[in-house]
């Protein structure tokens, strides 16, 4: 089983190549995000906390966010060859709450993919996709910026703690999605084969 991280900015295209490597693979795609808006149509506690959060452009607190991934990557009936994890972890407490939780089942992070963009390409991003997905999030200028400076601030120093464990990847996110994808399918490939 393998264990692929994908990192960069809001509107890096993460979502996106998740999606692609998964079906390529056979990966289970794993999307914070995802996994919270399903807890938002819920109208769950871990939901409503997080609804509130989001419309922000604020990061959910790092237990509810353990708490809902360990649920699913530690579900032994995963089929699938491995796994893509899309928003987590997205600070250094929760890398080492990942790390832990692997080691229990036995398994490590093979390698971080960093989708490398510039702010004012994610910006045209998201708001781009906020006219196809209708997403509350994406709308905001105001938002879209807090949740940008928010991941410079507090996500960013994982590049050095990937960096030391020597799992670090990454790849021109200003790119095309198909030039993106094959960049990231020549550091999948190689890992497999290791």
């Amino acid at each position: 089983m393998k264990y692929f991280l994908i990192f960069g900015p809001p509107g890096a295209g993460k979502g996106t190549q998740s999606t692609l490597i998964a079906r390529r693979y056979n990966f289970r795609h794993i999307s914070t995000g995802e996994l919270l808006r399903k807890e938002i149509a819920k109208k769950s506690e871990i939901g409503k906390i997080a609804a509130v959060l989001i419309e922000k452009g604020e990061f959910v607190p790092d237990d509810l966010v353990i708490g809902i991934v360990r649920d699913e990557i530690c579900n032994p009936d995963t089929p699938e060859r491995g796994f893509i994890l899309d928003g987590f972890p997205r600070n250094t407490f929760q890398a080492i709450a990942l790390d832990g939780m692997l080691e229990e089942i036995g398994f490590k992070v093979d390698a971080v993919l960093s989708l490398e963009t510039t702010d004012s390409v994610n910006i045209k991003r998201i708001q781009h996709r906020a006219n196809i997905e209708g997403r509350k999030d994406d709308a905001d200028f105001e938002t879209i910026r807090t949740r940008i400076k928010t991941y410079h601030k507090v996500t960013e120093p994982l590049v050095a703690y990937y960096k030391n464990q020597g799992k670090y990847k990454a790849v021109n996110g200003d790119q095309t999605v198909e030039e993106n994808f094959m960049d990231i399918c020549k550091i999948i490939d190689k890992s497999l084969d290791e």
